[in-house]
């Protein structure tokens, strides 16, 4: 209590010596002295409150210096080849016909107006693509900056195709089915899932011929060999098997990978198998010696899946990073880095025909052409994580995505046709309506999915159906390419 009271003093004390020692002032000197103290703070209000925060005038000279530094350090090398290339695609531009040339002029306002090149013109035009360049070697606005023809708006019209029905259910596996292989022969498929176990299933009738057991653990991705009886396995227990069909049982351990293998593929004219895992490597084997050619490095994260081609570039890969590689197969070395994606690539597939390819991310899917890696056009609103992509000779492209939704797209004008939405069957709940894979039979006319309600579903062309029962819900517009 003692120390309570004493506490207590000394705060009023400390609240007597907290006045304000103007408050107490009584003498004319003081009043005076606060008069013109209070007369100097509305002064240094007035003076400086007006323009509190904002940004000091742009000091031109300065800017100019340091956008030369800039470029010079982040562009020197390459500059003086840009220039060259702009006067020669404007020197091209100028040798064109009259009536085929057309450039864009740019006023000081900001606006763009089309003015069509004619003989009277054409010197004046000429002069102005001269003249420029500033002091500074950046141009002037309000003039004609490049001489380049506008691009047309695209146009297309999608092809029609038949819709897509389901006629069966397949169900054996205890657990996720992850992935799925159609035989060369069309005879069968098979599919292996988070039960360990691989089973083979006849195309035709949908009934269970064989299961195959080795991993310890989920089986992630599967792949039949054209070339070859054999089945080629991957899980997370980090094996991959080679399995002899003819005998049906493993012949070969393919060992290397630290972390669980997330995607197979087998070269379609060498003996070559490539896989990929979440040790964020893709590995090259030789088939029949088991031995690994060469090691993929990188990517930062995790490589989802993996394809590969005849011709370059033979190996596609596409990581949880974002990025897709395009790999030299005989040099072991990367081609090339695509990141026009934002969020994790885990599908791709190669059109049957076409020297192109696809890829799937959440919320979109892009289309390639080889062998630059040259973007084409964008398919948007498939608004899920895309876990699986399949093409037949058709140009009808199939998404799978994680909430178990399925659309199907013309390739050709990325115009969806069809969309469909898989139900859990019963014994599952409903955040089970997941498809982790989708694959066509060879001749393109049956449709496969894997999904998370531990069931197979096969799906075909409705046969009774026409362009007059089921038109095509299509305007003509112009269709934007975009980027993202």
């Amino acid at each position: 209590m003692e120390r309570l009271s004493a506490g207590s003093e000394s705060g009023l004390m400390l609240e007597q010596q907290a006045v304000p020692q103007f408050q107490m002032l009584e003498t004319p000197q003081q009043k005076a002295l606060l008069n013109l103290v209070f007369r100097s703070m509305k002064r240094t209000h007035d003076l400086f409150c007006h323009d509190y925060g904002t940004s000091p005038e742009l000091e031109i000279k300065a800017d100019d210096l340091w956008r030369s530094v800039k470029l010079k350090s982040e562009y020197g090398s390459v500059m003086e080849e840009v220039s060259e290339v702009k006067k020669k695609k404007e020197e091209e531009l100028l040798k064109l016909p009259v009536s085929s040339s057309v450039i864009t002029d740019y006023t000081q306002n900001g606006l763009s107006r089309m003015v069509a090149i004619t003989a009277g013109t054409a010197e004046t035009i000429k002069e102005r693509s001269i003249g420029v360049a500033t002091a500074s070697g950046r141009p002037e606005e309000g003039n004609m900056r490049t001489v380049l023809p506008s691009r047309a708006p695209v146009i297309v019209k999608p092809k029609w195709h038949a819709p897509w029905k389901l006629y069966r259910v397949i169900s054996g596996h205890t657990g996720w089915v992850r992935c799925l292989a159609v035989d060369p022969t069309n005879d069968w498929f098979a599919t292996g899932g988070a039960d360990r176990i691989v089973k083979i299933w006849d195309l035709a009738s949908g009934r269970l011929r064989l299961s195959l057991t080795g991993h310890v653990s989920s089986v992630r991705c599967c792949k039949v060999s054209k070339r070859h009886p054999f089945l080629f396995t991957g899980g997370e227990d980090k094996q991959i098997k080679c399995w002899d069909l003819e005998y049906n049982k493993v012949i070969r351990h393919y060992h290397g990978h630290l972390s669980a293998v997330q995607d197979l593929t087998v070269h379609p004219t060498i003996d070559v198998l490539i896989s990929c895992a979440r040790d964020a490597t893709a590995r090259v084997w030789d088939m029949r010696t088991k031995a690994q050619i060469h090691c993929l490095n990188g990517h930062t994260n995790t490589i989802a899946a993996v394809i590969s081609q005849e011709v370059n570039p033979q190996v596609i890969t596409g990581s949880h990073d974002s990025t897709i590689r395009l790999w030299d197969l005989v040099a072991g070395r990367s081609i090339c880095t695509l990141t026009h994606h934002k969020k994790s690539v885990r599908a791709l597939t190669l059109h049957p025909s076409l020297y192109m390819f696809a890829s799937g991310s959440a919320d979109n899917i892009k289309q390639w052409k080889c062998p630059e890696g040259i973007f084409i056009q964008n398919l948007t609103g498939h608004n899920t994580i895309i876990n699986s992509l399949a093409c037949n000779e058709d140009g009808v492209l199939v998404s799978g995505g994680d909430n178990g939704s399925l659309s199907l797209w013309d390739w050709k004008s990325s115009f969806c046709f069809q969309r469909h939405q898989t139900k859990a069957q019963p014994g599952s709940i409903d955040s089970e309506a997941g498809i982790f894979a989708v694959a066509f039979d060879q001749s393109g006319s049956r449709l496969i999915t894997a999904e998370a309600d531990k069931t197979i579903k096969m799906y075909k062309e409705d046969e009774n159906a026409t362009e007059e029962t089921h038109p095509i819900l299509w305007r003509s517009e112009v269709l934007k390419r975009k980027a993202y």
